[in-house]
């Protein structure tokens, strides 16, 4: 939206102070940008290199999957996770930081011998998706904050910082032009006067 302003000299000491305000602030938000386009792409890379080792995972668990027939049901619950949060450049982010289990009892005797590794197994498992699904968020986050960042150094570097600037000039030409024709009238009205007198 174009700025509407007043031709005075308070007026253009009000947006000289908003242009300063715009013109310092532009450089941290280039860098906050700058920094955002990186951590958006580390945190793409960790989401890949995650969903890569689920990937992994899975095919070496298919190998055994006869066995997974044997493992009783509900054994391993997921009862609650901890979430941290993590500033990077200036955006909150979600961390994993503690997954806790509800593990059902069970004979070590009546079950397989490998039922105590399957547990561990599927905590893993467990753990992995939901780092995933946090990486999959971070990255959302990460690259809202960029594009809105972006958008502000956008706005001020294209939209804001040229108006403040164009604003401030027609306001010093506007009182330049005043100025002028203000001592023009005077010395006009001096040799008028000066012409009366020596009439």
């Amino acid at each position: 939206m174009p700025i509407t302003f007043q031709y005075n000299k308070t007026y253009q000491q009000q947006l000289g102070r908003e242009l300063k305000v715009r013109e310092n602030a532009l450089p941290t938000l280039i860098a906050k940008e700058s920094a955002l386009r990186v951590e958006v792409a580390k945190a793409k890379d960790a989401a890949r290199e995650l969903e890569a080792n689920i990937a992994k995972e899975h095919e070496e668990l298919s190998v055994t999957s006869r066995l997974w027939m044997e493992m009783p049901e509900d054994l391993v619950k997921i009862s609650k996770v901890d979430v941290d949060v993590r500033k990077i450049a200036g955006v909150k982010t979600p961390v994993l930081d503690k997954i806790t289990f509800d593990i059902s009892r069970y004979s070590l005797l009546a079950e397989s011998a490998w039922i105590p590794d399957g547990v561990e197994i599927l905590k893993r498992f467990a753990e992995l998706k939901i780092t995933l699904q946090l990486a999959k968020k971070k990255v959302t986050i990460l690259e809202y904050a960029r594009k809105k960042t972006t958008q502000k150094v956008n706005l001020y570097e294209k939209v804001q910082i040229p108006e403040y600037k164009e604003a401030i000039r027609k306001i010093k030409r506007y009182m330049e032009d005043e100025d002028n024709l203000a001592k023009s009238s005077q010395k006009i009205l001096k040799v008028k006067i000066a012409a009366e007198a020596a009439a």
